[in-house]
């Protein structure tokens, strides 16, 4: 499972690179809004640069002709650029005339199975739904998850799973376990995967115990 930061924070994706973690970047306007003080085509620029997979850009445009003009200047920026398109008929349309451009496209603002299929009929490599969302009105995020991955498996589909707006590491365990090909997530959420309470417990023991052997703490093997 591939592990993309959802995030337009250049920092936050250095760090993540730098720990081997970051495989990927999903951006979108409303992460782009957080950072003051820089024009997004920049930072877009920046994050393509720094980002060893794979990047996400939303068009903004609603409409057919206008999501196709923008998915062009998108793809152009770069050979890791990915388009994002949300989820909707004109949406489709503009998939299905980039998957014949050879340009890929992250289907997002999915929350049901039958978008999911749509999206993957009309092209999409990728397909987002956003669990965390689902389950802010009481509905089973990753529910979902499971069931686009059953249909996917039925039908020989090849379209990549990106779970999108996750909250907190169980989200990314149950992907992994539902077999979701790749997690999109903050790096607040990020940082805690790696850790448990009982390695830091662990290695306070070592390091007093390690004091009793080499009252100086120096390693001298």
């Amino acid at each position: 499972m591939k592990i993309f930061l959802d995030t337009a924070n250049v920092d936050e994706i250095r760090q993540g690179v730098s720990w081997g973690l970051v495989d990927g970047v999903t951006t979108n306007p409303s992460l782009a809004s957080k950072e003051k003080g820089r024009d997004f085509k920049s930072i877009v620029k920046e994050i393509l640069k720094i980002t060893p997979g794979p990047v996400s850009i939303e068009v903004v445009a609603e409409d057919y002709q206008g999501m196709m003009e923008q998915a062009l200047k998108i793809r152009e920026l770069g050979d890791n650029a990915v388009v994002k398109i949300p989820m909707t008929l004109d949406g489709l349309r503009a998939i299905k005339s980039l998957k014949e451009k050879r340009i890929p496209v992250n289907c997002t603002l999915v929350f049901n199975p039958i978008q999911a299929l749509f999206a993957a009929k009309s092209g999409a490599e990728y397909v987002s739904p956003f669990v965390g969302r689902l389950d802010d009105i009481a509905e089973d995020g990753m529910g979902i998850i499971g069931q686009i991955k059953q249909i996917f498996v039925n039908y020989g589909i090849e379209t990549k799973i990106l779970v999108a707006s996750i909250r907190n590491p169980v989200h990314v365990l149950r992907s992994a376990i539902i077999g979701a090909d790749v997690v999109t997530l903050p790096f607040e959420v990020l940082k805690k995967l790696p850790t448990h309470p009982k390695t830091d417990e662990g290695l306070r023991k070592f390091s007093e115990d390690w004091k009793k052997i080499s009252p100086d703490g120096k390693f001298f093997l």
